[in-house]
C-alpha cells in the first residue's frame, strides 16, 4: 500500500482544522438562531486578562507641605470642591466628535518632440559620385516624440459624533487620569459598540463633568457592530484564509 504524500497529508490536516474552527463558530451561531445577540456583562476592566496599567514618563514627586490655619489646600486645583471626576471609579462624559476630510489631486503632463535632418549638398565634388538613388541634401533625417501623462486624486471624508460615559481606572503620579468607556446599543438583531480609552488632564474636564475627545491623549476610539448584518458583510472564514494563503 502506497504511503500518503507528506504535502497531501498537510493539506488534509489544514482542511480538517479549518472545518473544526468553522464548525465551532457555526455551532455558536446556530445556538443563537431566533434570539437577539446577548449584551456583555458589566465588569471591572482592570480584572480582564489583557489589562495592563498605563506607564508613562512622570515628573519627580514633590513632598507635601501643610499650612496651618489656611483655607487653601496644598495641591488643590480649585478653592471649592467640585463634582468633576478625580478619583478611581468616578465617571465622566466623553463627547466624541471626530471629523476627518482629505482632498488631494495631482496631474502631470509632458510632451516632447524632436526632429533632426542632415545633408551634404556639396563635398569637394564627391556628391556627384554618389548613387543616383541617394539625395546628398538629405542624407540623415531623424525624429522622435514622447508623451506621458499622470493623474491621481484622493477624496476622503469621515465623521463621528456621539457621547459615551467613561470610568476612571487609574490615577497617574502627575495627576492625569486613565479613563475607559464602553457603550453597547442593541437595535433588533444588531449590536453597535463604542469604545473610548485614553489619558486626560483634570484641567480639561468641564464644569459639567464633560471632556472633548480631542483633549484625550493616547486616545483609542473604536466604533463598530456585531450581529446578523455584520456577519453578512464579512467574507466567510474559508475565503479569508484563501486570500491570505494564495500568492496570486
Amino acid at each position: 500500500m502506497n504511503a500518503v504524500p507528506t504535502h497531501a497529508f498537510r493539506i488534509v490536516s489544514l482542511a480538517l482544522v479549518a472545518l473544526t474552527l468553522a464548525g465551532c463558530g457555526a455551532a455558536k451561531r446556530l445556538k443563537n438562531v431566533g434570539r437577539e445577540p446577548a449584551l456583555s456583562a458589566i465588569d471591572d476592566p482592570t480584572a480582564k486578562a489583557g489589562y495592563r496599567p498605563v506607564q508613562m514618563p512622570m515628573p519627580e514627586p514633590t513632598a507635601p507641605h501643610f499650612n496651618n490655619n489656611s483655607l487653601w489646600r496644598t495641591g488643590s486645583r480649585a478653592f471649592f470642591k467640585d463634582q468633576r471626576a478625580s478619583r478611581v471609579g468616578d465617571l465622566l462624559t466623553v463627547k466624541v466628535k471626530f471629523s476627518d476630510k482629505a482632498e488631494m489631486e495631482n496631474k502631470t503632463e509632458r510632451t516632447r518632440t524632436g526632429d533632426e535632418k542632415m545633408g551634404v549638398p556639396n563635398l569637394f565634388g564627391l556628391e556627384t559620385k554618389m548613387p543616383t538613388a541617394m539625395n546628398p541634401s538629405s542624407l540623415v533625417s531623424t525624429n522622435s516624440s514622447s508623451v506621458s501623462a499622470g493623474e491621481g486624486k484622493v477624496d476622503r471624508s469621515e465623521a463621528l459624533t456621539t457621547n459615551v460615559a467613561a470610568v476612571v481606572t487609574q490615577i497617574l503620579p502627575n495627576g492625569n487620569m486613565v479613563i475607559e468607556g464602553r457603550q453597547e446599543i442593541r437595535v433588533n438583531f444588531e449590536i453597535r459598540e463604542l469604545i473610548v480609552a485614553g489619558i486626560v488632564r483634570p484641567e480639561d474636564i468641564q464644569s459639567d463633568n464633560v471632556i472633548d475627545s480631542n483633549k484625550i491623549a493616547e486616545a483609542r476610539i473604536a466604533y463598530g457592530g456585531r450581529g446578523q448584518i455584520t456577519d453578512v458583510q464579512q467574507p466567510r472564514y474559508g475565503q479569508q484564509v484563501m486570500d491570505i494563503v494564495l500568492p496570486f
